[in-house]
């Protein structure tokens, strides 16, 4: 079983805070070790010629028959049995212990009759030292640990701050805001070094610049299409009201007002695209408000008022909405068809075969229909749309029984 780790530790500022303090903590022990370890083999050294040097002039005094000078004898007692033994083989020696509950130095070598003659030199400043040593160390390294840790921090604070930023730009640019920028100052002057974060920040105003170059140009040819076939099919119209009564001129008339409609829907789309639609509020009663959208579209819908709200809206869009969900329901799934209103939510519901899988997973496209169903996958789009710019939220979603259930939330 994997363990899960916290969300914050995936984030680059804890990787590179873990990262420094881990190349810090090494850096310091193994720098710490080596100098403790070269000033401690000095001082012991240090120490030991000291002791050495004492044991050869006791040497020499002792072979002469002179006194003893202090801290000299043969055999004295807290000499170390180790050294003893190696002093009484004929060698000499040195070794550090504690005496009478002080650091000592021992030095020892051969005297006669089997017995040693020791030298011990004081060794509790050299100890102290070596302790003073190490503490330094500790602290030093500690304090030099936390300073890279705060200069690290600071720099790669910055580094992600501009990624955050180049991050939230990209999200505003999925959601639509093309006009969002990061604006790196590096990326504006040549002379500043450029780092990798500049170089995304640049290429992301790139293509965002670039992107929306695309969609300005296809929604001007889109709206300029819609807009110069107004003119013929409105001849065409005019046209086709004068011929004669027949199922020829039904289906006629019948296809003119079908490329009317998807002309102005056309319109409609290039419109709602350019983000730029303003809403005409007023205060309306919902549930009135749907009864007169069921009665304009002609269609057997049944209204269900669960609870009524009264809601500030601009009423044009939210009748476009929920005509073009209730017209859509009619066409594409099977009555009843429901529209259900309980306070700032409404609800259209049918009992058809349920919205394709592609629309449930990203939403409504374009042109876009499937099971041989008559239209242009507009009417959908439109309403949500509508719905954005309304500032409320429409969802798509199969019942659990069958049918279709579009929801809209107002704010």
């Amino acid at each position: 079983m994997r363990l899960g780790l916290p969300r914050w530790s995936g984030t680059l500022a804890v990787k590179a805070a873990v990262f420094i303090t881990v190349m810090c903590c090494t850096l310091a022990a193994l720098l710490g070790v080596l100098v403790h370890v070269s000033v401690s083999n000095q001082t012991v050294e240090q120490a030991r010629d000291l002791a050495l040097s004492r044991l050869d002039e006791a040497t020499s005094a002792f072979e002469a028959g002179d006194r003893l000078m202090p801290g000299v004898g043969v055999d004295p007692d807290g000499l170390p049995e180790s050294l003893r033994e190696l002093a009484v083989a004929g060698e000499r020696g040195t070794m550090v212990a504690d005496h009478e509950g002080r650091p000592t130095m021992w030095a020892a070598g051969p005297a006669d009759g089997g017995r040693a003659l020791a030298v011990q030199v004081d060794y509790s400043q050299q100890a102290r030292t070596i302790d003073d040593l190490g503490r330094a160390i500790i602290w030093s390294s500690g304090l030099a640990i936390g300073a890279t840790l705060l200069v690290g921090a600071f720099a790669v604070t910055r580094v992600t701050r501009r990624l955050h930023t180049t991050a939230q730009v990209a999200r505003q640019i999925s959601g639509g805001d093309l006009d969002a920028r990061v604006d790196d100052p590096r990326t504006k002057d040549p002379t500043r070094p450029q780092d990798e974060v500049a170089a995304v920040a640049a290429a992301l105003d790139s293509m965002a610049a670039s992107l929306q170059g695309k969609l300005l140009s296809e929604q001007r040819f889109t709206a300029d299409v819609a807009h110069e076939l107004r003119t013929p099919l409105t001849g065409l119209h005019a046209a086709a009201e004068l011929l004669p009564p027949g199922r020829p001129t039904e289906l006629v008339r019948d296809r003119v007002a079908a490329l009317r409609t998807l002309t102005e829907d056309l319109l409609e789309i290039s419109r709602l695209d350019t983000g730029r639609e303003r809403l005409d509020l007023d205060t309306e009663q919902l549930g009135a408000l749907v009864e007169r959208v069921v009665r304009a579209g002609g269609n057997d819908t049944e209204v269900r008022v669960v609870r009524d709200a009264r809601v500030e809206t601009d009423r044009r869009r939210l009748e476009r909405v929920l005509g073009n969900l209730v017209a859509n329901a009619h066409r594409h799934g099977r009555p009843p068809v429901v529209l259900t209103v309980n306070g700032p939510v409404v609800s259209v519901r049918d009992h058809g075969d349920g919205y394709p899988e592609y629309l449930l997973v990203h939403g409504p496209q374009r042109f876009r229909t499937e099971g041989g169903t008559r239209g242009h996958g507009l009417g959908l789009t439109i309403a949500l749309g509508q719905a954005e710019v309304l500032g409320a939220r429409l969802t798509f979603a199969n019942a659990a029984d069958g049918g279709a259930v579009a929801t809209l939330t107002l704010r």
